[in-house]
């Protein structure tokens, strides 16, 4: 069987820049990022894609907190929902449009995912994930005290919500990922790191407002999926150290035991390098062959040896 490799897309491919944010911009973007994606599965790979959903979870808080005096506000699991189910489409479609150009029939699925967390997560009790537009500081503690939001004034810009960001401990329909895998299906799961649920004592589902770190998910689908390669798309060729000093210095290659150096050192950044490698490190720690980090647009030159950082165990 064809090697498998879990593709995780962040949110902020999808949007180039401030002046490409809307659906359509960002459907092209998963368009040209398909482009590359197709090219894998063309290389014989069995392909599952995950992606980020940030800034468009942001939209929607922005709209429905500009609209709240007319229509009811958006809980953010539901938002996680509605993004992996626009996201998904849009990347399904694009990936399977590329693939008939290029003469491959192929199914291409989007599954919406819920990933369970734990209710005594220690982010739960410290919650520290900005989330949605800035506020003054009245309408911050109006949202305190309606809807119980917890708020922090950040870096003098403005109050922002900040929400539980806890880990993933199982992928809810993974028995359906891996059955549609076994179907000769590309799959496109976890959006956002998954709709972020716990499990009450009667075994029942309940959806929670929190974050969860979309390159954990990955790891965790990768390696219950027994993926042999983890690829993971961002703003960057290469992963680096020293980064944006004149001593900078791109990776080619590294070990765990480099990667777990590096990040003793403080090397990547919280919220941005940092939990790529970490969730790297936990890949290829249980059982994962390789880890690639590039851009979107290497990702063939990549999985073929021609760059990006490859880290290995």
């Amino acid at each position: 069987m064809e090697k498998l490799v879990i593709i995780a897309i962040g949110g902020n491919s999808l949007i180039k820049d401030a002046a490409h944010m809307t659906v359509f911009d960002q459907y092209k973007a998963a368009g040209e990022t398909s482009v590359y994606i197709a090219r894998i599965v063309h290389q014989g790979y069995r392909v599952v894609i995950t992606h980020g959903n940030g800034p468009q979870v942001g939209f929607i808080l922005l709209r429905s907190e500009m609209a709240k005096e007319v229509l009811h506000q958006v809980p953010l699991d539901t938002c996680g929902a509605d993004t992996q189910g626009a996201l998904g489409y849009q990347i399904a479609q694009n990936l399977d449009n590329e693939l008939r150009r290029d003469m491959i029939r192929r199914t291409v699925v989007a599954v919406v995912t819920q990933v369970v967390v734990d209710a005594a997560d220690p982010g739960f009790t410290h919650p520290a994930k900005p989330i949605g537009p800035f506020y003054s500081e009245a309408v911050a503690k109006e949202h305190q005290e309606k809807e119980s939001w917890q708020m922090i004034e950040d870096a003098g810009r403005g109050w922002r919500r900040v929400v539980a960001s806890p880990h993933p401990l199982e992928i809810v329909e993974e028995a359906a990922i891996r059955h549609l895998l076994e179907k000769d299906v590309i799959v496109v799961a976890a959006g956002g790191g998954g709709i972020p649920v716990i499990r009450k004592e009667d075994g029942c589902l309940e959806g929670v407002a929190a974050v969860i770190d979309k390159d954990w998910t990955s790891s965790l689908l990768a390696k219950n999926l027994g993926a042999e390669i983890l690829m993971i798309s961002t703003a960057v060729d290469k992963v680096a150290i020293n980064f944006g000093r004149p001593d900078q210095q791109d990776i080619d290659r590294m070990t765990v035991a480099d990667a777990r150096m590096y990040l003793a050192e403080g090397q990547f950044a919280p919220g941005s390098m940092k939990p790529k490698i970490e969730a790297a490190v936990d890949f290829l720690e249980n059982g994962g062959e390789g880890v690639i980090i590039t851009q979107p647009h290497l990702l063939e030159a990549a999985i073929l040896g021609d760059t990006g950082t490859h880290i290995v165990p």
